[in-house]
């Protein structure tokens, strides 16, 4: 055995393994407002493309920054719609659980809710948040607690968090016995 054979041999970790596959894609689309800066929307590409999400749905002509998503880019669907709102009551017509990320009176704790496996999340602009309009076709407002300042998480830190509680409930493979 050569001493590199040997090394990987006692290692306990294996750094970048391939990605685990799903047995389908997962049923969650992220739903994204016009961002104030393309590199919020390629990180949640690049965050989709992590989490096996095929499917994001952006207003406007934000553009993807391909230094940012990575290889995601390649992977998710990102359909591109002048507003929200039209694509939302149609969506929600194909039995799908719409699921703001905001923070409203009478939300959820994220820490508490459960998601149904066919979701549109939907994220809010960084500065103004999930529209009244949109929050209007909601089935479900959820929010992240916040425990110091400023009131609120990053809009990809947040969708981050939202996008890890689903994958948690969903995890979509079996793992492994130990």
């Amino acid at each position: 055995m050569t001493e590199a054979g040997f090394f990987c041999a006692m290692a306990k970790h294996v750094r970048h393994k391939p990605p685990t596959e799903l047995p389908e894609p997962r049923k969650l689309i992220l739903a994204c407002p016009q961002f104030r800066s393309s590199v919020n929307l390629s990180r949640i590409v690049r965050l989709a493309g992590c989490a096996g999400i095929p499917k994001i749905v952006a207003s406007g002509q934000t553009k993807i920054d391909s230094k940012i998503a990575r290889d995601a880019i390649q992977w998710v669907q990102v359909e591109r719609r002048r507003t929200l709102t039209n694509w939302l009551k149609n969506i929600k017509s194909e039995s799908y659980r719409l699921v703001a990320l905001e923070q409203a009176d009478q939300s959820d704790c994220l820490y508490d809710y459960k998601f149904n496996e066919q979701s549109v999340l939907v994220i809010g602009h960084e500065r103004h948040g999930v529209s009244d309009q949109d929050l209007q076709l909601v089935d479900d407002v959820i929010e992240i607690p916040v425990f110091g300042q400023p009131f609120s998480y990053n809009v990809v830190a947040a969708t981050t968090m939202a996008v890890y509680e689903y994958c948690r409930q969903f995890p979509g493979y079996v793992r492994e016995p130990d």
